[in-house]
């Protein structure tokens, strides 16, 4: 539901003139959730104004004039030749020196960078200086309600437990026939999100051996590999309720087949893992204290642990993302490696911290979800972080 005075609230706190939002054949997704269009395309190109003060105004076309009728602000304008849109724009932002866009100088984010290079000309060209609309993204797109943050929490149960079916599953295909494929393991995981009313956009990783040291292993016909005892296993699932509105919950687990595991692995896990909890720890003092925290903090207090052990560049991804309808969110990243993550940690926000190191023979990574509370409450979800590496005892 969009709420005209919270988000001019926003705009005024972040020293802005207004907020304009574009959109055209759903390019961008981020002003179409911000503008409550339910994830209907147009056909035709439209904007939405938002001032700091003042009444909003909309330009559409004659084809779809109605387009935005469910919105605030009676001032629109219907535009039928290009010269008229164009015009348009310069009406909406009249007297405007500071507009929010979806726009990232030099695309150094390329999550919130969804307005094209020529709709930026157009509006510059009105003398308007375009702002990153980031952090105002993230507060009307990325934070959760409390029905979804309920069905983040019921969906971290259920990837939780898919670990303990995949594990049990293992061994007792192993036992029974020496081996179970990759493939298999990945089919039994599916069938248990299925059974929880679960879904997902694409299967999880499954990677054995020299397969878990591809950060995006995807298991074809001709990768399959056969899982036996004394194989390093790791899996990587993700899934939502099968809800309207429902966010992802996202986690990454190892494993060795077999009593006792090699100190090649424990090494590795132990790096790993205390990369994650200096990441966890990070968010937690910050909230603790009431300071600001943006996410390539996170990722600098991961990837300092990972770097003063030697294995700097075999940590080859940001730490974390952003989670949500999609699994990769539109929030803040822990990101300091791909892009530097300017954009704050937020209330009512869910990210991944996921570390990882990948060797040609094996690749370790221990993944968590953090979701911050409306009051700045810390929660890591699914259960308690892998302290250890899960042994499959056949």
């Amino acid at each position: 539901m969009f709420d005209l005075g919270a988000v001019q609230a926003a705009v005024r706190e972040a020293g802005l003139d207004g907020w304009l939002l574009y959109d055209f054949r759903g390019i961008n997704i981020l002003a179409q959730r911000v503008a409550d269009l339910g994830g209907k395309n147009l056909s035709r190109r439209w904007f939405y104004y938002i001032p700091a003060v003042g009444e909003p105004k909309k330009l559409v076309h004659a084809i779809e004039p109605a387009a935005l009728d469910h919105l605030p602000g009676t001032a629109k304008t219907v535009y039928r030749r290009w010269q008229d849109l164009e015009s348009g724009v310069g009406e909406l932002v009249i007297g405007a020196k500071r507009v929010a866009m979806e726009y990232s100088p030099r695309n150094a984010n390329p999550y919130i960078s969804r307005v094209d290079a020529g709709t930026v000309e157009l509006v510059k060209s009105y003398h308007v200086e375009i702002v990153p609309s980031g952090d105002l993204i993230q507060m009307f797109e990325a934070t959760w309600d409390d029905d979804q943050e309920q069905s983040h929490f019921e969906a971290a149960t259920h990837c939780r437990s898919a670990y303990d079916v995949a594990f049990q599953y293992i061994a007792d295909e192993i036992r029974a026939h020496g081996e179970v494929t990759e493939a298999a393991v990945q089919a039994r995981i599916m069938s248990h999100f299925a059974s929880h009313r679960m879904t997902t956009y694409s299967p999880p990783i499954v990677g054995v051996g020299p397969h878990s040291g591809d950060p995006h292993y995807e298991t074809t016909h001709a990768s399959n590999a056969p899982i036996r005892r004394g194989d390093w296993v790791l899996i990587d699932l993700w899934a939502k309720l099968n809800t309207p509105r429902a966010v992802y919950a996202d986690y990454t687990r190892v494993a060795f087949v077999g009593e006792t595991v090699p100190e090649k692995y424990t090494k590795v896990f132990s790096v790993v893992a205390a990369g994650r909890d200096a990441g966890i720890a990070k968010v937690k003092e910050a909230f603790g204290a009431g300071v600001p925290l943006m996410g390539w903090e996170v990722d600098a207090a991961t990837r300092e642990v990972i770097e003063r052990a030697g294995y700097g560049d075999q940590y080859t991804h940001r730490t974390g993302h952003n989670i949500g309808q999609e699994v990769h969110g539109n929030g803040a990243h822990m990101d300091g490696l791909e892009t530097r993550e300017d954009r704050r940690v937020i209330r009512r926000t869910c990210f991944s911290i996921e570390p990882g190191i990948y060797l040609p023979e094996f690749g370790v990574r221990s993944e968590v979800d953090i979701y911050i509370d409306k009051n700045g409450a810390v929660h890591v979800t699914g259960g308690e972080p892998q302290t250890e590496v899960h042994t499959i005892v056949v």
